[in-house]
């Protein structure tokens, strides 16, 4: 079984073939995709096309680089909007000082609307974090501090310290394309030392295509060498990896129907 934990299926890239793309990621095996929303005027583009595929559900949320245009999103119309049935998860949300494209205040004062929502929609925060470990962790510790938080360290490249922290919290991380990478040595040694049953695995597509597709436009499909090169890393074989990364991503995402019984492969124990 493949899964993509973290599609962005609305993007201008696929408007002239995204039921092909939809399809090849079928064809590779991938059974479920979760499509992620990055601004509340996107979501129902988002929303639309989880709605149009049974494989497909959807988040709803704002990205911090858009912090800076929804400052006055609440909890309350996150619940609203989250409410959807194909909506498993609220994000993605979070703190990036590597780009700065919204103020630093803003992109703190909108993820706490998000963490307030997911705790009262019992969903998963989808978390978005890059060089601002310290801030992140200070900031997960006191919102899961207010009532039980479901946690998604998404598309994961920051420190080990901030993953331990997050880890005593009980949050989950994915992993993308970029454990394929032939510099991204830090990334790999952080997915080595995970736990292995907070990790699943994504694309982010159409960003970061894994190796061997580099420079091209991501989809779905390659999902597969992504949980190939996971598999690899932490000496998983491909029968084993594969039961163990779904059953980790229906645990975090419960609403979501698994595939029929027929479908089901044994759930391999969980190796730490």
């Amino acid at each position: 079984m493949l899964i993509d934990s973290h599609v962005n299926l609305h993007h201008h890239s696929y408007s002239e073939d995204r039921g092909e793309v939809i399809a090849r990621a079928r064809a590779a095996g991938v059974e479920r995709m979760i499509t992620i929303c990055d601004t509340i005027a996107n979501f129902q583009d988002v929303i639309a096309i989880a709605e149009a595929h049974d494989d497909i559900y959807a988040s709803v949320g704002a990205h911090p680089h858009y912090a800076k245009d929804h400052l006055d999103l609440t909890a309350a119309r996150l619940v609203e909007l989250g409410q959807h049935p194909k909506v498993v998860g609220i994000g993605e949300t979070g703190l990036d000082r590597y780009y700065n494209h919204s103020p630093f205040d803003a992109q703190v004062s909108v993820f706490r609307a998000h963490a307030e929502a997911a705790r009262s929609l019992d969903k998963t925060l989808i978390i978005h974090t890059r060089e601002a470990d310290e801030a992140m962790a200070e900031l997960l510790a006191e919102e899961a501090g207010k009532g039980p938080l479901r946690i998604l360290m998404h598309c994961y490249t920051s420190g080990l310290e901030l993953a331990e922290r997050a880890l005593a919290l009980g949050a989950y991380f994915s992993f993308s394309g970029i454990v394929t990478f032939k510099n991204a040595h830090d990334v790999r040694a952080v997915a080595s030392a995970i736990p292995l049953d907070r990790v699943i695995v994504e694309t982010d597509c159409p960003y970061l295509a894994p190796v061997p597709h580099r420079g091209q436009r991501c989809e779905p499909a390659h999902v597969a060498e992504v949980q190939a090169a996971f598999c690899r890393l932490r000496g998983l074989g491909p029968e084993e990896g594969s039961a163990l990364l779904a059953e980790n991503f229906f645990r975090l995402f419960p609403t979501i129907l698994r595939p029929s019984e027929g479908d089901q492969r044994p759930i391999a124990a969980l190796r730490r």
